[in-house]
C-alpha cells in the first residue's frame, strides 16, 4: 500500500464533487483506506480515535451537537479538530454548517467540505477513492494501449519499436494509456495503469522527436486509465528460437503479486506487429468467453 498520498483540495472535491466550505491547508493528505463516523468523539470518547481518517458528519452527528449547550458544544469540536493531521471533515445531505467548526477549522487548518449526497452514498464514494488512491503501485517501462476494449502493456527492450507500434494502432483507432513510463496500481485484484501526469498524451518517436497524440489525433486516441489484461513483449528475432505456432503454452508475467496472460511477439522487417496485437486482443476477448481456436484445432486432429 502507499503509506500516503497528499492532493490538492480542488483535484480531490473535483473527483468526489464536493463542496469547499473551508479550504484550510489546500490539500488533503490521505494515509488510510477508512472513513470515519465520529459520535463517540463528539460524546467525549478519544480513546483509539484515528485521526488520519478522513470524518463524514450526517444528521445524527449534527443534531447531537445541535442538542448539546453550546459551551460543550464548542469545547468537544476544538478536542476534535485539536487533531491536526485528519485530513478533512465533510459534511453530508447540504447539512449548514455550524459556527463553532469553521472557527475552530480556521485554528488548525482542517478542511471543511460539503456534499448533498447521503451519508451512506459519500462514505461508499469515499472507500472506492481511497481504495484507488491508496493502492499499491510500482511503475514500468513500457507502452499501455486500449486495443478493442482489451487493456495491452507492450513491453521490451528500449528502441524494439513499441511507440512505433503504438502509432500504428492509435491510426488504426486504438487509444494510448501511457507512453514509456507506466504506473501500475493493484486496485482489489486487477491492475489499473495510468500515466504520469507530466508526461501523459505525449510520445517519443525516435527520428521525429516529441509529439502530443491528444492534439495531432484528437480526445478519442487517449484513454486516462485502462486495466491491464494482457502483456505483450516485443523482442527482437532470434534465428534458431523457437516461438509459440499453436498458443497451447500460456505466458504470465507477475506484477505487483497479479498474474497477467503474456505473450513474446517476434520482431523483424515484413511483420505487421499492430495487425498481429489487434488478433492477439479480439483472441484474448474469445478465450475470456471460453473459445480456444488451438484447442478446437487439436481436438478436430485427434478426432480423425
Amino acid at each position: 500500500m502507499n503509506e500516503q498520498e497528499t492532493v490538492l483540495l480542488d483535484s480531490f472535491c473535483g473527483d468526489l464533487g464536493l463542496e469547499i466550505v473551508f479550504a484550510g491547508k489546500g490539500r488533503v493528505t490521505l494515509s488510510s483506506y477508512s472513513v470515519s463516523r465520529p459520535g463517540l468523539q463528539l460524546a467525549g470518547f478519544f480513546k483509539y480515535f484515528d485521526s488520519s481518517r478522513i470524518l463524514v458528519l450526517g444528521n445524527s452527528e449534527y443534531e447531537f451537537l445541535r442538542d448539546l449547550p453550546q459551551k460543550t458544544r464548542r469545547e468537544r469540536i476544538k478536542k476534535l479538530l485539536s487533531y491536526h493531521d485528519i485530513p478533512c471533515i465533510i459534511l453530508s445531505r447540504d447539512l449548514p454548517v455550524l459556527q463553532e467548526l469553521i472557527e475552530e477549522a480556521r485554528l488548525t487548518g482542517v478542511p471543511i467540505l460539503r456534499t448533498d449526497r447521503i451519508t451512506t452514498a459519500i462514505m461508499n464514494d469515499l472507500f472506492f477513492y481511497l481504495n484507488k488512491k491508496l493502492a499499491p503501485q510500482t511503475t514500468m517501462h513500457g507502452v499501455l494501449m486500449d486495443v478493442s476494449g482489451v487493456g495491452i502493456l507492450l513491453t521490451g527492450h528500449s528502441g524494439v519499436g513499441k511507440s512505433e507500434t503504438a502509432m500504428e494502432l492509435i491510426k488504426r483507432g486504438h487509444r494510448l494509456v501511457a507512453d514509456d513510463s507506466v504506473i501500475i496500481k493493484k486496485v482489489s485484484e486487477s491492475l489499473v495503469g495510468t500515466s504520469p501526469e507530466m508526461i501523459r498524451y505525449f510520445m517519443e518517436l525516435r527520428g521525429i522527436g516529441i509529439i502530443n497524440i491528444k492534439n495531432m489525433y484528437g480526445s478519442g486516441s487517449i484513454l486516462n486509465e485502462k486495466e491491464i489484461e494482457l502483456v505483450m513483449e516485443l523482442e527482437n528475432w532470434e534465428e534458431g528460437k523457437t516461438y509459440d505456432r499453436l498458443g497451447e503454452g500460456t505466458l504470465y508475467e507477475t506484477i505487483l503479486g497479479v498474474k497477467v496472460m503474456k505473450h513474446v511477439i517476434p520482431v523483424k522487417p515484413g511483420r505487421n506487429l499492430s495487425i498481429i496485437i489487434e488478433v492477439a486482443a479480439r483472441n484474448f476477448r474469445l478465450k475470456s468467453m471460453g473459445y480456444d481456436a488451438a484447442q478446437e484445432l487439436i481436438g478436430r486432429t485427434i478426432g480423425r
